[in-house]
């Protein structure tokens, strides 16, 4: 019986995943690329699921200089000129824009500032997650990510007056 026993705990300690419970991880963060309807890359963004949220951090590239939109999109899915995407992350069915009384979508971000062909920023979205909450990013139908050609005003609806859709990423495809 000692033998046994012995056996056990050398067994546990070799092992601790089988000793003790699983600790609760972190999803790890996703990378996402943007590509444009050319199929040319305009670099990446990567989500990393918070307890209240999700940062991204975003490095995008090849863009003429300015100021662009920048949202999640209802559908996982970049064919032709994005219009695949739908229309912005709204699960919830707020107005769009931080300055609409009844808003803002889920999917509603800041605008990105690009300088010398580059933007490197970070932003923070506390209304959505990668999965769960009353706003996920994974569902049915996935989302995408979507760079826009123009800058959002943050008010018009339905959707800022962004302008066309320039580079977008898959985060979860549509199933």
């Amino acid at each position: 019986m000692n033998r046994v026993l012995a056996s056990l705990a050398v067994l546990a300690l070799a092992s601790p995943a089988l000793a003790l419970p699983a600790a609760a991880q972190e999803p790890a963060p996703m990378r996402i690329e943007l590509k444009g309807a050319d199929g040319a890359s305009h670099g990446t963004v990567t989500l990393t699921e918070t307890p209240h949220g999700v940062l991204i951090d975003g490095d995008l590239t090849g863009m003429a200089d300015g100021e662009y939109a920048f949202h999640f999109h209802e559908t996982g899915l970049c064919e032709g000129n994005f219009d695949s995407a739908k229309g912005h992350h709204n699960p919830t069915n707020q107005e769009h824009g931080f300055l609409a009384a009844n808003g803002p979508h889920a999917g509603d971000m800041a605008n990105v500032y690009v300088t010398s062909g580059k933007a490197r920023f970070q932003q923070f979205n506390p209304m959505v997650r990668l999965a769960g909450g009353d706003a996920p990013l994974r569902d049915a139908d996935g989302t995408a990510v979507m760079v826009h050609g123009g800058v959002d005003d943050y008010s018009s609806q339905p959707s800022g007056d962004a302008g066309s859709r320039m580079a977008c990423g898959v985060v979860f495809a549509a199933q």
